[in-house]
C-alpha cells in the first residue's frame, strides 16, 4: 500500500512540475545558437572551444566556468556574455544569466539586443516573474520585426491565458 502511496504522489509532484514555472522555463528555453565551435582550434581559443564543447553538450556549469575565464582575455565580450547568459539560465540560474544580460544590453555595440532582450524575458520566466515576464513578451511580440517575435508571442499567449 505504502508503494502505491508513493508512486502517487510522485506522478502528481511530476505533473505539478510540469504545469509550473519550471516548466514553462523548460519549455521556452532555448540555448543561444553555437556559431563558435566551429573555428579551427589554436592555443589562444581552445578554453573557448573546450567551453563551447560542454556548451553543446548542455553541461552548462562547465561551459560557464569556462567561459567565465574568457572574459579575462576576449575580444568580443558581449558575444561571451550571451553564451554565459544563455549557460546560467541553462543551469538555472537566472539571476546571474540577468546580470550577464544587463552588460550585453549596456555595451557599445549592440550586436545582441534582440538577443538580450528575449533572454531576459527567459529571466523573468525562470524566476517566476510572470508579470515581468508577460509585459516583455507582448511588447517583442508587438514589435514589426524582433528575432523572437514568434517565441515571444507564444509565451505571451500562455502567460496571458
Amino acid at each position: 500500500m505504502r508503494k502505491g502511496c508513493m508512486w502517487m504522489v510522485l506522478l502528481a509532484l511530476m505533473a505539478c512540475g510540469r504545469s509550473g514555472t519550471s516548466g514553462r522555463c523548460a519549455e521556452f528555453f532555448e540555448p543561444y545558437p553555437d556559431v563558435i565551435s566551429d573555428r579551427p582550434r589554436t592555443s589562444e581559443n581552445a578554453n573557448l572551444l573546450d567551453a563551447m564543447a560542454a556548451y553543446s553538450d548542455h553541461e552548462f556549469a562547465t561551459a560557464a566556468e569556462l567561459l567565465v575565464k574568457e572574459l579575462k582575455s576576449a575580444q568580443n565580450l558581449e558575444q561571451i556574455r550571451m553564451y554565459l547568459a544563455s549557460c546560467y539560465l541553462g543551469a538555472g540560474r537566472p539571476f546571474d544569466a540577468e546580470l550577464q544580460l544587463d552588460f550585453v544590453e549596456n555595451a557599445d555595440r549592440q550586436n545582441y539586443a534582440e538577443a538580450a532582450e528575449w533572454y531576459t524575458v527567459l529571466c523573468w520566466l525562470c524566476s517566476d516573474q510572470l508579470d515581468r515576464a508577460l509585459e516583455g513578451a507582448r511588447l517583442i511580440a508587438g514589435k514589426e520585426r524582433h528575432t523572437f517575435k514568434q517565441e515571444a508571442a507564444e509565451l505571451a499567449k500562455v502567460l496571458g491565458a
